[in-house]
This record gives C-alpha cells, sequence and structure tokens, in this order.
C-alpha cells in the first residue's frame, strides 16, 4: 500500500467518522425539539405552586441559627486542630 492509498483511505474514514457525529447531533437536536413541543402540549412544563410552600428565597430564621451552630462547631474544630 502507497502512502497515497493511505492517505486517500485516512481521508476517507475521517470524513465518514465525520459526517456519522454529524448525523448523530441532528438527530439529537431533532428529538430534543420534538420532545419540547410534547411536553409544552401536555402542559407537562407548567410548575404548580403549592399554598403551604414557603418561598426559598428568603431563608427563615430557624436556618439561620442553624448556620451560626454549623460555623461555630467548625471554629472550634478548627481551633482544636491549630493547638494540636
Amino acid at each position: 500500500m502507497t502512502i497515497s492509498e493511505m492517505l486517500s483511505q485516512s481521508g476517507l474514514l475521517t470524513l465518514l467518522g465525520m459526517g456519522v457525529v454529524f448525523s448523530f447531533l441532528i438527530i439529537m437536536i431533532l428529538a430534543m425539539n420534538l420532545l419540547h413541543v410534547v411536553v409544552h402540549a401536555l402542559g407537562l412544563d407548567k410548575e404548580e405552586k403549592k399554598a403551604g410552600s414557603v418561598s426559598q428565597s428568603a431563608p427563615s430564621p430557624a436556618s439561620a441559627a442553624d448556620n451560626g451552630a454549623v460555623i461555630a462547631a467548625i471554629a472550634a474544630a478548627v481551633h482544636e486542630k491549630e493547638s494540636n
């Protein structure tokens, strides 16, 4: 097998591989768009708000106290580690 035959074969293999990857990406994009249409048509993309749910944006006073306890525990562990 000569160099030119090997180069032509490797070029063909490269183009074939790139074609397979490109085809897979096109199929994946089409499948994702189809799934988006189906989910939107069925109304599965809507979030239901519960009346008893608490907003996650504002921390509650209990979680602030828990954070203080965690910080104190970490500080105590660091102090104990440095003293040894």
